[in-house]
């Protein structure tokens, strides 16, 4: 058939960025999930990169935000105008027909906000709206055989959530969803260096110290990176040194929220599924996951092997394309078909 008529999209609609998948060419929008909107009129004025830009850089009329929280939508109207800003962007130069949107949801998501999903998406231009939960999706998309009848530990930690599940014959077995992942994480450091050297950061600067270097685990040689920000009683710019192993001692409680309620989901697997997974080790997913030694963490704290599936920040977004391309092999995995 011809591309004119096949107007699919999947949506990794995460909390921290969102991915556009188009079958047959892939990953085409990889932006943050960032809003900037003028705030006497309520105009959009920017999305994604341009947006992010701007966070913490605007003037008192604009106002530049994560329309996502905790992987759900906590502004319905800015949501519905980036969801039409990416599949505009996504689909240049062929638009014969009103696409149909896969869209991946936390697996904590409530019937409400699944909805809220649906009718944004189709106000936004689709002319038919599917949902699936982040750790199907993640999956499909990292090559798990998920349609076996063998057990398959999934662990998706993104921006809002850490969702963790075990698959078996397509759908989902057990699982569980947490509202701390990489937001929290960057929290977690901003308020660690303003408690211990007196220094407020915005949260740009708490991702960029956590990927330069953060890890889960506590290094020997460890790095240091020059911070700036403000000083808490002063008011005045200064420059301070954090360490990796700070970064460690700021994040341990999140990481250990996260290992959790991956053994609540271990706990209420069957023997058999628990044997698979043993055997064959727990897959982690999610821009999250690439966190140094997070996989090492995670490894010794539940005693079983951990691995970072490859691309692990795509994996949820080749999940959604996979899946409307073949909508009849993951039925039984779509919550929702409107």
């Amino acid at each position: 058939m011809s591309k004119w008529f096949q107007n699919k999209i999947g949506i990794d609609l995460g909390t921290a960025n969102t991915l556009v998948f188009l079958p047959n060419k892939g990953i085409v929008i990889n932006e943050p999930t960032v809003v900037a909107i003028t705030l006497d009129d309520n105009r959009v004025l920017a999305v994604g990169q341009e947006a992010k830009d701007m966070l913490g850089r605007t003037p008192e009329t604009i106002v530049a935000r994560r329309p996502m929280r905790d992987g759900v939508i906590a502004d319905y109207r800015v949501t519905e105008a980036m969801l039409r800003y990416f599949i505009n962007k996504a689909l240049t130069g062929f638009r014969l027909l009103r696409p149909e949107v896969m869209i991946s949801v936390p697996g904590g998501v409530t019937s409400t906000e699944r909805r809220a999903v649906l009718d944004a998406a189709r106000s936004a231009g689709a002319r038919q709206a599917f949902v699936i939960k982040e750790t199907v999706a993640a999956a499909i998309g990292a090559g798990i055989p998920i349609g076996s009848a063998a057990g398959n530990l999934v662990i998706d930690i993104g921006g809002g959530t850490t969702d963790v599940a075990v698959l078996s014959l397509g759908g989902i077995v057990t699982s569980t969803s947490v509202r701390v992942a990489g937001n929290r994480l960057d929290q977690s450091i901003a308020d660690y260096i303003r408690k211990k050297h007196g220094l407020t950061i915005g949260e740009r600067t708490a991702e960029e110290v956590k990927i330069t270097i953060g890890s889960a685990i506590s290094l020997p040689e460890e790095e240091i990176m020059e911070t700036k920000g403000r000083d808490v009683i002063t008011g005045l710019p200064r420059t301070i040194t954090v360490s990796t192993n700070e970064v460690v001692e700021a994040i341990t409680e999140d990481l250990q929220e996260m290992v959790r309620s991956i053994k609540t989901v271990l706990q209420e697997t069957p023997p058999e599924l628990i044997s698979d997974i043993i055997d064959k080790g727990m897959v982690m997913t999610g821009g999250t996951a690439l966190l140094r030694n997070l996989d090492r963490y995670i490894a010794q704290s539940i005693g079983v092997p951990c691995f970072v599936a490859e691309d692990p920040l795509l994996c949820v977004a080749k999940g959604t394309g996979v899946a409307l391309d073949n909508l009849d092999s993951y039925k039984r995995s779509i919550l929702s078909i409107k």
